[in-house]
């Protein structure tokens, strides 16, 4: 037997314990950097395979499954943190915790990575090199749990040639994959504003500070940064989701808080992006009457594929599912933690299709209703089973 027709037969024959596994973390999911629970059961498993993980950043894993003696290292990775969001799936492994909820995927990443360790421990003896598995924590939180992984030497020891990661997405049908080569997603930071100004009754505005008209002019204002300053060829988006002033009807407040967030996907234009967004909201609330408070929570830079590490991955998995269900996949503003492994190493991130109509499940990420087909679970471990092996001997 061919080793990809021995792969193909494992991960199909891994589906029942690979969707045990995804339904067990769906049921018990965890926060960001709260992950305790979901690591121990990632090392049991992993311990069950012979393998020997390593705990780091807290609540993060390393293992190494050793082949052959080979010159080369590829590191593949998964996340495990949920989301705060109250499930409305009724399924028999809804979340059991409330306000918590595998809303992005997260439990397919580690279940299916799990499936790939297991995979590549019974065929060690069939490829050459070393392959890292890393399981992080914290992705869907500032400053995202890669970079503690990688200060903690997540990419040392032995520092691999590549990295890849796989994620969900309910935009692409079951059984298809999806890549790009080059810029994938953008950077993105949280921008926090404090209007402040002086309160008092809404009949009487001459004697307040009204910071909600500040507010407001500073909303407006904002977005000529990007109209006015930004190269209209490079995709950046500046959007503010949450306002409160905390006043009444008849009762201007003291201030006004703002959130939101800025995309990038060039880092010098961030880094300038940024200075003006603190200078203008402070410019407009001291002309104004009142003052602003800026702070930037800074969080992942931008995510750039591999040229030519993706193309080989397509290659591999081309291969692997037919190049009809290969597809490609748009440029996203959308903002992902594995970047910061980008940036250190050759790296690629790859789309996992999860949706059917049929079944229902179209669902986006991050919603109460995100549910994946897991006929998915039986192409994905050794998906990446097989691009790893590959790209050992490339």
């Amino acid at each position: 037997m061919h080793l990809i027709d021995k792969i193909k037969s494992l991960s199909e024959s891994l589906q029942p314990e690979v969707i045990k596994w995804r339904r067990h973390l769906h049921a018990n999911p965890e926060l960001s950097y709260d992950e305790f629970n979901t690591a121990k059961f990632v090392t049991e498993q992993l311990k069950s395979f012979g393998l020997e993980p390593m705990s780091m950043a807290t609540t993060g894993l390393v293992a190494l499954i050793q082949g052959k003696p080979g010159k080369n290292t590829i590191a593949l990775r998964a996340d495990m943190d949920a989301l705060p969001i109250e499930e409305k799936n009724n399924v028999a492994y809804k979340s059991t915790k409330p306000g918590v909820m595998h809303a992005c995927g997260h439990d397919v990443h580690t279940a299916s990575l799990l499936g790939t360790a297991k995979i590549l421990s019974q065929i060690k003896n069939e490829f050459e090199g070393t392959v890292k598995l890393i399981f992080q924590p914290g992705e869907e939180k500032n400053p995202g749990g890669a970079s503690y992984m990688i200060k903690e030497g997540a990419l040392q020891n032995p520092t691999p040639n590549s990295i890849i990661g796989q994620h969900v997405m309910p935009l692409v049908p079951v059984g298809k994959v999806g890549f790009r080569e080059g810029m994938y997603m953008a950077s993105s930071d949280e921008i926090y504003l404090k209007v402040i100004g002086k309160g008092g009754h809404g009949a009487a505005p001459e004697l307040t500070i009204d910071p909600v008209v500040i507010a407001a002019h500073i909303i407006i204002g904002l977005q000529q940064v990007i109209s006015r300053n930004a190269n209209p060829k490079q995709p950046t988006v500046l959007t503010f989701g949450r306002i409160m002033a905390e006043g009444a009807t008849n009762i201007i407040p003291n201030e006004v808080n703002i959130a939101g967030t800025f995309r990038a996907l060039n880092e010098q234009w961030r880094k300038e992006g940024l200075e003006k967004i603190e200078k203008m909201a402070k410019g407009i609330a001291e002309s104004m009457g009142g003052m602003c408070e800026v702070n930037i929570s800074h969080g992942y830079p931008y995510l750039e594929n591999n040229p030519e590490l993706t193309r080989r991955i397509r290659q591999a998995a081309e291969a692997y599912v037919g190049k009809e269900n290969v597809v490609d996949i748009e440029l996203t503003l959308g903002s992902e933690d594995f970047a910061y492994y980008s940036h250190v190493v050759p790296a690629s991130f790859y789309r996992l299709g999860t949706r059917n109509e049929a079944k229902g499940l179209t669902s986006y990420v991050h919603s109460p209703t995100f549910d994946i087909d897991e006929d998915a679970l039986k192409l994905g471990p050794g998906l990446m089973a097989w691009m790893a092996i590959q790209e050992l001997s490339s």
